[in-house]
């Protein structure tokens, strides 16, 4: 299918303002330039409203985290909830819990689950395994405390998107690898599963669609030590030797971008191991389009299709 005529304009007007791409820019000038991009947001942008939001800290590996708790509107306090942890993405570099403030308000409301938000240490100054060893200790840390925030461990799933989709899966097989409590489900969008960039995705989808091929190129760079690194299963879940017993997975990915072929490939050998694995690529769209709520009629028609599949489950 072509572009959404929708995601093209963007794409022009993107072009037009003559922003750099990530992979120009140094780690700092890319983090300044998403604040100032969430600042100019702030301005046109009305926040969902919820219940509640709570910050925090919790302890980490190596430092406190923060993170933020997201209850519902509609949410029945005379219960346990349903929980949904959410890992952001952005190449594990830049980006934050307070840029997808907007995406978690709305996360939960249309999930009707509490998501607790977890800003992982960025690389370069923390690579490989740092972040993932900071969402892993988060991952524990609120399942061991899950009927004091008020939250089901029963009904406790793991989301993550791009960089935070690597997250969120090599979270998922060290669970399973280390018999840790059981996630009710996992939800990868657009995830980088694998370390490399030639994939047909990649190369079909290499330049003009903001994420591009050179893009992940710099972000793996900086978050690998060394290219040893890409061996392990926790940095490329997609070398994992066996995906048997996850939990069941929804899988989305956009059709103009160069990590559309992760999510297939994963969800494939998910498949092939007997996980339950729901898999649907958005035509028309860039990588990053749940996000731009608003903007994009598919970031909504995600947040729809993501509520009806988790009831499925």
């Amino acid at each position: 299918m072509p572009l959404d005529p929708k995601v093209a304009l963007y794409l022009q007007q993107v072009r037009e303002c003559g922003a750099k791409p990530y992979e120009d820019m140094t780690p700092v000038e890319s983090r300044r330039l998403d604040m100032n991009e969430l600042t100019r947001a702030r301005a046109d942008r009305v926040l969902e409203s919820v219940s509640k939001v709570e910050h925090s800290f919790i302890p980490g590996p190596t430092a406190d985290l923060p993170v933020r708790i997201y209850r519902p509107t509609v949410c029945n306090k005379d219960e346990l909830q349903p929980a949904l942890i959410f890992i952001h993405g952005s190449g594990w570099v830049v980006s934050n819990i307070e840029t997808n403030d907007h995406f978690s308000r709305a996360l939960a409301n249309r999930t009707g689950s509490v998501v607790v938000a977890i800003n992982y240490q960025k690389a370069p100054e923390h690579k490989f395994p740092i972040p993932m060893d900071d969402c892993y200790s988060s991952t524990l840390w609120i399942f061991e405390h899950a009927e004091l925030l008020g939250l089901d461990p029963q009904r406790i799933g793991i989301l993550g998107d791009s960089a935070g989709g690597n997250l969120a899966a090599a979270v998922t097989l060290r669970l399973r690898d280390e018999s840790g409590p059981k996630l009710a489900y996992q939800v990868l969008v657009y995830p980088a599963v694998q370390y490399g960039w030639e994939t047909p995705s990649a190369h079909a989808n290499a330049e003009g669609y903001l994420l591009q091929r050179a893009s992940m190129k710099y972000y793996w760079s900086h978050y690998l030590r060394s290219v040893a690194d890409a061996q392990n299963p926790y940095c490329s879940p997609l070398s994992a030797k066996s995906h048997r017993s996850l939990p069941p997975t929804l899988i989305y990915t956009a059709e103009f971008d160069p990590l559309c072929d992760d999510g297939f490939l994963y969800a494939q050998a998910l498949q092939r191991d007997g996980v339950k694995v729901k898999y649907r690529c958005f035509n028309g769209v860039i990588h990053g389009f749940i996000k731009m709520l608003g903007v994009f009629d598919q970031a909504d028609e995600f947040l729809d299709e993501l509520k009806q599949d988790l009831l499925e489950i």
